[in-house]
């Protein structure tokens, strides 16, 4: 079988490679640029977009990527991986976590209060037009924590009078697939709803798993997921650029946590299961025109978020008597607002202007002890500009200031069963950029951008006890990254496209795990200092007609100069990829893609998952105007790999999908 699975990969592959970034749509189809929500997107002004920091809805559907942490690691420079312990998908940009490279909708920050955290397994795919990805270099206008970048999910918007998009699919593990938009555009208004349910009650192990304590092969145990999602938008454009939209987002989750198989006697297997992980988001989004140079952009945004983790006392998950064992509950909510100012003075400068205000609460507590409240406010100012110097160069500086306080937070005493309020605190910081964009033609480009980006603590760093194991520490102040990047894009031949980046940042003040502060207790402190460095190269090339080829390549490197014995976790030196698409006369495509990983740590003290290498094959067959069947199989050579080690991944799986859409 393996044999035939790789002459078909093979035989794909040297019909021509088709990277990610291609942007190649079906001909009855509408440009994707044509359905992306312009007002959820954040830019820096003057500066052009690359096709290697985007992945559109085209790209998502064609990879059958089902969630946002799948789609992202589609692109150069970003690593998916897996918070082992809490079964939640996460990316690093360029070596930085989630916290440091905070998540939007539309512009709207949706990540957790509580740790900067946010499960991106469960914001599925189905609804996306594009999801954009800024690293280092990022727009004033995100606000404060983008330390080392910014991702934006941005939503889809019609631009037909009746548009409908819907799949129905099955997949390994027990699992389906169930979405539909529904979009409508007439004269001035607009209406874009959804619905979608991806469930899974587990998914298969490679044949060459070998059982463990915990784990007999087969079916992963205690691997479920169901992720449901609701939205709806509506929209008002009554003159020129004047936009307005109200957009509402439910979201519904539930799973398990497969418990940890590995090697490393430090860990132990948690039997956890999180029954709910709700997420709702409102927004307002709104640009107005002031006159023909001027313009105001305003975002009033309210988030909630609630999820309740399960701990069982073994695998049969029914009991809960150990001590290890408990029910802890979080409620988060975030509300505030954006305002920006955009003028063109004059044909020299395009200013921006940009005020950002937001409120965080989270409470928590366990089942049987009283709410614990902790709230912060974020505020931020700034501005940039885009300069053009002359026709081929144009200079993108801009600066802000950022602010955190604390308001309120609690502390519970288990042994006098207390609640007492702890310091308030709060912390500045300031952040400068500067690009520089050249044109040296109409296809080929030169940029090279100088960045200070911050992040502040979060709630967790500064007052977490870590269940016994640390001291908290209130006054944690920001950590900061200085960031190089060079850049060059160039397009050859109307056939070949480029895209490389060489970046390095050096961090300071990061926060570090100090130990012993107490005997055997340790304290994050701003005492770290690293550096991380790397390139990017992208390559695309159309072979023939309906034959594409390329590829892309990731190298980065990350050294902790505080202390050389704590490894940083979650991102391999080297990552590869590489995809073949044939299209054939709009009716049928066929892809093979491969994906290569080195090793990388899974602990701060050394322990790694090691390198793999998986390959990828579908097909999408357009059966008669709107409707197409499409399917794969994915791992083809069933690799038994992990990306956190003691935590297997998917074996050989597949999937087939029923599609109807009039896009």
């Amino acid at each position: 079988m393996r044999k035939i699975y790789l002459f078909l990969f093979t035989a794909l592959l040297f019909l021509g490679v088709k990277a990610q970034n291609n942007n190649t749509t079906h001909p009855d189809s509408l440009p994707i640029s044509r359905r992306i929500f312009k007002l959820g997107e954040v830019k820096v002004t003057g500066k052009n977009g690359n096709a290697n920091s985007t992945v559109n809805s085209e790209q998502i559907e064609s990879f059958n990527k089902l969630d946002v942490a799948q789609a992202l690691n589609l692109l150069p420079g970003v690593t998916l991986s897996s918070v082992g312990a809490r079964n939640e998908s996460v990316v690093f940009v360029r070596g930085f976590d989630l916290r440091q490279v905070p998540v939007f909708i539309d512009g709207i920050p949706i990540y957790v209060p509580y740790d900067g955290y946010v499960d991106l397994a469960r914001f599925t795919t189905f609804d996306v037009s594009t999801i954009s990805v800024e690293k280092g270099f990022s727009s004033i206008a995100y606000g404060a924590n983008t330390m080392g970048g910014a991702i934006n999910i941005i939503s889809r918007k019609p631009v037909k009078q009746f548009e409908m998009d819907a799949r129905s699919g099955w997949l390994s593990g027990q699992g389906h697939r169930l979405n539909l938009n529904v979009g409508s555009r007439i004269g001035k208004f607009y209406v874009q709803g959804s619905a979608s349910q991806l469930k899974q009650n587990g998914f298969p192990l490679s044949d060459d798993f070998k059982p463990k304590q915990y784990e007999d092969g087969g079916k992963r145990d205690n691997a479920f997921r169901e992720d449901s999602k609701y939205t709806f938008k509506v929209g008002f454009t009554p003159k020129g650029d004047d936009e307005y939209a109200l957009s509402y987002v439910n979201q519904k989750g539930e799973k398990g946590n497969p418990p940890y198989v590995g090697d490393d006697p430090l860990q132990k297997a948690r039997f956890w299961q999180w029954p709910y992980w709700n997420k709702e988001s409102l927004y307002f989004i709104s640009t107005t025109g002031i006159n023909a140079k001027s313009a105001i952009k305003t975002r009033l945004f309210y988030d909630k978020f609630s999820n309740l983790l399960s701990a069982f006392d073994d695998n049969t998950y029914t009991t809960q008597k150990k001590a290890s064992s408990f029910q802890s509950f979080y409620n988060d909510d975030t509300y505030g607002g954006a305002l920006e100012y955009n003028i063109q003075p004059d044909t020299k400068h395009s200013l921006k202007a940009s005020a950002q205000l937001k409120t965080d609460r989270h409470k928590e507590y366990n089942l049987g002890e009283p709410v614990r409240t902790f709230r912060d406010y974020t505020a931020s100012v700034g501005v940039e500009d885009a300069y053009t110097v002359t026709d081929k160069l144009s200079l993108l500086p801009g600066i802000s200031i950022n602010l955190r306080h604390s308001l309120q937070a609690q502390n519970y005493n288990s042994t006098t069963k207390e609640v007492t309020n702890l310091p308030e605190n709060e912390n500045y910081a300031f952040n400068a950029q500067l690009g520089a964009v050249y044109r040296l033609n109409a296809s080929n480009r030169i940029s090279l951008s100088v960045a200070r980006k911050s992040r502040f603590a979060t709630i967790k760093d500064r007052y977490s006890y870590r269940m016994g194991a640390a001291i908290p520490n209130p006054d944690l102040k920001s950590e900061t990254a200085m960031h190089f990047d060079a850049g060059y894009t160039g397009r050859f031949f109307d056939k070949l496209e480029i895209e490389t980046g060489l970046f390095y940042s050096r961090l300071s003040d990061a926060i570090q795990q100090v130990n012993n502060v107490q005997p055997n207790i340790y304290q994050l402190q701003n005492t770290g200092k690293a550096r991380f460095y790397g390139a990017e190269l992208s390559l695309n090339y159309a072979v023939l007609k309906g034959w594409a080829a390329g590829g892309q390549y990731s190298y980065i490197h990350r050294t902790n100069l505080s202390n050389s014995a704590l490894k940083f976790t979650d991102v391999p030196d080297h990552k590869v990829l590489l995809t073949s698409t044939y299209r054939y006369n709009g009716r049928l495509s066929v892809m093979a893609s491969g994906s290569y990983n080195s090793e990388r740590y899974s602990t701060s003290y050394g322990i790694k998952s090691g390198a793999f290498a998986l390959a990828n094959l579908s097909a999408h067959i357009k059966v008669y105007h709107g409707i197409s069947i499409e399917g794969g199989i994915n791992n083809v050579f069933d690799k038994n790999y992990t990306i956190t080690e003691g935590f297997p991944e998917q074996g050989r799986n597949y999937f087939v999908n029923l599609v109807f859409n009039n896009l």
